[in-house]
């Protein structure tokens, strides 16, 4: 099967000819000084665009073991978390709390909605007995965002932890870990950084390593362990086994990119460029997934299809078809994303997946005009540049 001519998809994401070249660069060996100081610079911008002072743990693989790793170091038998769910991310989330033995509560609502911090200080007022809250900051199968600059601070106020799966939220939306109040947030390299996807981002607060000290049942000597990475390589300067060197090279030059182009900045375009896809989308007469306007995220436009069109028929249809990689909901509902994040946010991506997907829903009997959409979106890109 030949390769698509462009991948929107919701990430992995294409990435630049300059993260491509560093992710080319010589293997090392991991004890080598130039990949010591190499995994040092890293994390120092890594913490740049957490915006923290927090230790940075990177976790060789998908974001995934991060997530998993963190929460079982902070979960305790008989615990009492209140789990945010607006989507299919949030669920799971649900499901490792109970199973690590957690007492469970939730506050969940419709996959196209998002819980309200009004929501969570209710909840937090009427249950003093919650220990942490555990949220995703970028819900990316649905394409809503949770209002973390209110419910992060609501949480530090209280004493509570909080636990944040930011995996495509870092650098696709304002963040403020230090600010906030955040205890422990992990991102993912291959979303709105336009990374490869082989490295956990983590950033820990001295509250989430004081909990995680004080749980016997934390992961030790285990690659779902953060604190060997603590004790190891925070504290004594050894990997606690053998890290992917390509991808942390390919890992800094995607920093490099990002930080010479501007925290805000990189936030600013991801913004513009769903501005740009969502007038395009409502233009050609489709309906966007997320029921307000400030839930939707800037890092995917996600569109609500007929009951009649599945996702994954169109998905398909549009790869094999016009080239061009998009992604379904992945259970979150019948819908279709057009992703804009890191190399693609911005300029024609959004033309070109805007164009790809009318023509796919035409090609499926949908009513939809394409020529109207384009028209628009052009418009759009053309007013942002003036």
């Amino acid at each position: 099967m030949a390769l698509p001519d462009f991948t929107l998809s919701a990430g992995p994401v294409a990435v630049t000819a300059r993260t491509l070249a560093g992710l080319g660069k010589p293997l090392l060996y991991h004890y080598d000084p130039e990949f010591k100081a190499t995994f040092e610079r890293t994390q120092q911008k890594v913490a740049q665009i957490f915006k923290t002072r927090n230790d940075i743990v990177l976790m060789q693989g998908e974001a995934i073991v991060g997530l998993e790793g963190a929460l079982r170091s902070l979960i305790t038998p008989g615990m009492h978390v209140l789990n945010l769910v607006q989507g299919v991310f949030g669920k799971g989330t649900g499901y490792w709390i109970s199973g690590f033995g957690a007492v469970l509560h939730e506050i969940e609502v419709g996959y196209d909605d998002a819980v309200t911090p009004a929501q969570v200080e209710a909840y937090l007022d009427e249950h003093p007995e919650i220990e942490m809250v555990c949220l995703v900051a970028s819900e990316t199968p649905s394409g809503t965002v949770t209002d973390v600059a209110a419910i992060g601070p609501m949480c530090r106020d209280r004493g509570i932890l909080t636990y944040v799966d930011t995996v495509s939220g870092v650098l696709g939306m304002e963040w403020e870990t230090d600010a906030w109040g955040l205890d422990l947030c992990v991102a993912g390299a291959q979303k709105c950084l336009g990374g490869p996807p082989g490295v956990a981002l983590i950033s820990v607060s001295q509250k989430a390593w004081d909990a995680m000290y004080a749980n016997p049942l934390a992961p030790r000597d285990s690659y779902l362990s953060l604190i060997d990475w603590k004790e190891k390589w925070l504290g004594e300067g050894r990997f606690p086994y053998t890290p992917s060197v390509s991808d942390m090279n390919g890992l800094e030059a995607a920093l490099d990119q990002a930080l010479e182009e501007g925290i805000d900045e990189v936030v600013a375009r991801h913004e513009a460029a769903a501005a740009v896809t969502r007038t395009g989308a409502r233009a050609m007469g489709l309906e966007l997934w997320a029921v307000r306007e400030e839930i939707a995220s800037a890092c995917v436009t996600s569109i609500r299809l007929p009951d009649s069109i599945d996702n994954a028929l169109v998905r398909d249809h549009a790869r094999e078809r016009y080239g061009v990689m998009l992604s379904h909901g992945q259970g979150a509902g019948n819908l279709i994303r057009l992703s804009h994040m890191g190399p693609t946010a911005g300029g024609m991506y959004s033309i070109v997946g805007l164009a790809a997907l009318g023509r796919t829903l035409a090609d499926l009997g949908m009513q939809v005009d394409v020529g109207a959409g384009l028209e628009a979106a052009l418009a759009a890109l053309a007013e942002q540049r003036r």
